[in-house]
């Protein structure tokens, strides 16, 4: 009972429950575990009772938590009658975070940090709908082999213009760690703080025009266009480590241009705007080139970023320290361009970003701010019915109590810089803002625990940048969500994620949902990145690929004949529903009527995945493999698994003809 008191006070569940009716313990060593990784000693039974004395202890001194949230009634959990306020009184601060001071009647005084927020992030205006795609794997006639951030300006301004789309939702655009080869997939980065430059359109950036190295850019610009053709013409998958080995030499170019007066203005008022993280993600940048990117193998003083070797190192490789800030600020400004092409076009919303639940234990964001990290530990999903071995995801969760001690600055800082050009944000796994499955390095996924955070305090953080970007938040939600976690974002007007295939009526007899039945506060959309795409679930060929992979948890037959009465069912709900008045068997109708039923549901936002309007059967990613299958490294592709341009999907008749489904033609 005391390690329960003890685990329960750092919010360090001691069970959990998979599904309805089963509770599961978690492993005790897990617990002296995770409660270690917070700073707590529990292991041994007199280190607990000391823990738990001392904090108990502390109970009795302490005034105030580190943090406090205003409600939207004006009242602050936390703020005793015995304590007064000194300053301006707290209803009467606006929206922000501020400093709180207060003095107890016995004369004691405390300051703690307060949460501001609105009551609720804001909508988007109106009903809209839009485009779902990873960027990478859009590459036009310009792209140096892989999508870029013109071709996101360029799909934006078009689908606006032409489609009255209004958003189009990308991959995250964080900094990946580089290594031989680069991990691909686009949710275990560097940092979710700074973007990557190899999304940069290199032609774009104005100095370019002035390189004098004529040939040597030009020798840059060949390579860059064998890149696109072994894409584009021969089949091959897009190697990202190619791609930015030309782009990096073309900026080295590039960055020989001396700036304009004004240009340097607007550089150096990054600089400053961005101050210490800038220059710590910089700094670890011109440090994984000289020492390489496992940090934790560099020499022991520049493991630490505040060290007086680190401000050394630094100092000796000031040239590349600026290259790698240079470089943040010209994705800084495409970013930027990109949205305001998106808005120029006529999109209410624009640009939506992703942000990934966690980072590479070896990225920048982990070295530069080790404190906010929890030694030893990852985040994952514990078993479920998808899973029976749960799953480790190999990213360090960021520790509770130090966000809150730190007035979530860690967390505000991140959503500030995502949400700079932002339109919108996508949150990867939204119940992370209440709760993450720990697992200890080592143990396998299956001995891992739930460690809460605050959840009001995150959601107030969450409400109070968004409100100041004016931006849309969508919450990922799929898959186990703790009771009560869909209905605290929904109060916040955060939106959920329904995918058709998974609205049915659980409560019920587990038909498909009805169309009014669906939340209106949603995405809806008919697939995912991590699902097959919606030709390739009507003709069943995501079970033949499977297969084909080893991963299929029963007989072929078997498995063939689940997926064919899914659809079955699926697309008699949308016969009855009249929603599918064309031949039986036509692909391209099929496909239209699941769009038609969306957008009979009330959601907000309705998303076409754009591999499905040109019927491409190739998920962009497949969960449980790794070597097995090319994950996040297929460009956008036709039935026949062709390579498309931008300029041949723009030009698509099929794409066109799923698109006047959303201008209202039968």
């Amino acid at each position: 009972m005391t390690l329960a008191r003890l685990a329960a006070r750092h919010g360090v569940a001691m069970s959990y429950s998979p599904s309805p009716g089963l509770t599961v313990t978690v492993p005790e060593a897990t617990v002296v575990a995770v409660l270690a990784a917070l700073g707590v000693d529990a292991s041994t039974p007199a280190a607990v009772h000391r823990a738990l004395a001392d904090a108990e202890a502390a109970d009795l001194t302490r005034l105030l938590p580190p943090t406090l949230v205003r409600r939207g009634d004006g009242t602050v959990p936390g703020l005793g009658d015995e304590l007064t306020v000194i300053g301006t009184p707290v209803a009467q601060l606006p929206l922000g975070v501020h400093q709180l001071d207060v003095r107890h009647r016995d004369g004691r005084t405390a300051t703690a940090t307060l949460i501001v927020a609105p009551p609720a992030v804001p909508g988007p205006p109106g009903r809209t709908h839009g485009f779902l795609v990873q960027l990478y794997s859009l590459l036009s006639t310009r792209s140096w082999g892989m999508g870029d951030l013109g071709d996101l300006a360029e799909l934006a301004a078009w689908s606006g213009r032409t489609l009255g789309s209004g958003f189009v939702q990308v991959n995250p655009l964080h900094a990946a760690v580089p290594g031989a080869p680069t991990d691909p997939s686009p949710y275990r980065p560097s940092s979710r703080r700074f973007p990557d430059p190899v999304h940069l359109r290199v032609e774009n950036i104005p100095e370019y025009a002035h390189v004098t190295e004529r040939a040597a850019l030009d020798e840059l610009t060949e390579r860059a266009a064998g890149l696109r053709q072994r894409v584009l013409s021969k089949g091959e998958l897009i190697d990202r480590d190619a791609v930015w080995e030309v782009k990096r030499e073309a900026l080295e170019l590039v960055h020989r241009v001396p700036l304009g007066p004004g240009r340097r203005a607007a550089y150096c008022d990054f600089l400053a705007e961005q101050g210490q993280a800038l220059e710590d993600h910089a700094t670890w940048c011109a440090l994984v080139e000289r020492y390489g990117p496992h940090w934790r193998r560099w020499p022991e003083g520049l493991r630490d970023p505040r060290s007086a070797a680190t401000s050394r190192a630094r100092r000796e490789l000031i040239d590349r320290v600026t290259f790698h800030s240079w470089l943040a600020w010209l994705t800084d400004t495409q970013l930027a361009a990109a949205q305001r092409a998106a808005r120029e076009a006529g999109m209410p919303v624009g640009v939506v970003h992703d942000l990934a639940v966690g980072v590479h234990p070896e990225g920048a964001d982990a070295w530069a701010q080790q404190d906010a990290f929890a030694p030893g530990m990852s985040i994952g999903a514990p078993p479920d019915a998808f899973n029976a071995h749960g799953q480790d995801w190999g990213l360090p969760p960021w520790r509770p109590d130090v966000l809150a001690a730190r007035g979530y600055a860690p967390y505000r800082d991140l959503l500030q810089g995502l949400l700079r050009h932002a339109g919108a944000l996508r949150i990867d796994h939204v119940m992370g803002l209440f709760r993450l499955w720990w697992v200890p390095e080592g143990h396998p996924p299956t001995d891992g625990t739930y460690v809460h955070y605050d959840a009001e305090a995150m959601l107030a953080v969450l409400a109070l940048e968004a409100h100041r970007a004016g931006a849309v938040v969508i919450g990922e939600d799929l898959g186990t969500v703790e009771p009560g976690v869909r209905e605290a974002l929904a109060a916040r007007e955060v939106l959920g994620t329904s995918v058709l295939w998974f609205e049915r009526d659980w409560a019920g007899d587990g038909r498909p949902l009805a169309p009014e039945a669906w939340r209106s506060g949603c995405l809806a959309t008919a697939t995912t990145h991590d699902l097959p795409s919606t030709a390739a679930r009507l003709t069943g060929e995501h079970v033949q690929l499977r297969h084909r992979l080893g991963l299929l948890t029963g007989p072929l037959a078997q498995e063939q004949g689940a997926a064919r009465a899914e659809v079955t069912e699926w697309l008699g709900h949308l016969e009855r529903l009249g929603l599918l008045p064309d031949a039986p068997g036509d692909e391209e109708a099929e496909i239209r009527a699941v769009h038609r039923f969306l957008l009979r549901t009330p959601a907000r936002m309705v998303g076409v995945w754009l591999p499905d309007a040109v019927g491409d059967r190739r998920p962009q990613n497949l969960p449980g493999t790794w070597d097995q299958y090319p994950n996040w490294r297929l460009p956008v592709a036709g039935p026949d698994a062709g390579p498309l341009t931008l300029e041949a999907i723009v030009a698509s008749p099929r794409l066109h003809a799923l698109m006047r489904v959303f201008a209202g033609e039968p």
